[in-house]
């Protein structure tokens, strides 16, 4: 296999490969619109802007809801109640792999002592609205803990 990190500020990569010897390549800068905009709302924790950045027609993938939900509006009721229970100041995404239009991105996260581990999928179409976001996490406790939390802000929240 080919081991790969990727710099955030560009540059050069070097890979491992399967003979053990290293090749450098080199590493774009820039990030597609929509993955950008995606950065910028975790950063700006800003749940209007889902409003531009996700298709109507959305699909989201809960890791604890087994029903894919379809729509911007409660697809943007997950991730709002979502920002609300993962971005504490311990969050951090700590890999990115994108090919366009798809980009998956792994994140940590501390919440309650428990360490949650986890993955952010986006698939985006060419007016660079969000189309598919699935979330998958890790470990099992992780997972309970976050049905717990989520669960409680969703029932007491009504829909935007």
């Amino acid at each position: 296999g080919v081991e790969s990190r990727t710099p955030r500020s560009g540059g050069t990569r070097r890979e491992l490969r399967r003979d053990h010897t290293f090749t450098t390549i080199a590493v774009s800068t820039s990030l597609p619109p929509a993955l950008a905009a995606w950065h910028a709302v975790v950063e700006a924790r800003d749940v209007q802007a889902l409003d531009t950045l996700l298709a109507a027609d959305v699909v989201f993938h809960s890791p604890v809801v087994h029903t894919p939900q379809v729509g911007r509006r409660i697809a943007t009721t997950y991730l709002a109640a979502a920002m609300q229970v993962f971005f504490n100041e311990s969050f951090r995404y700590v890999r990115q792999v994108v090919t366009a239009p798809h980009a998956v991105l792994e994140f940590v996260v501390e919440i309650d002592g428990i360490v949650v581990n986890g993955v952010d999928m986006l698939t985006w179409n060419d007016r660079g609205e969000i189309t598919d976001f699935k979330v998958m996490l890790r470990p099992l406790k992780a997972i309970n803990l976050i049905h717990a939390k989520m669960g409680a802000l969703l029932s007491a929240r009504p829909a935007p």
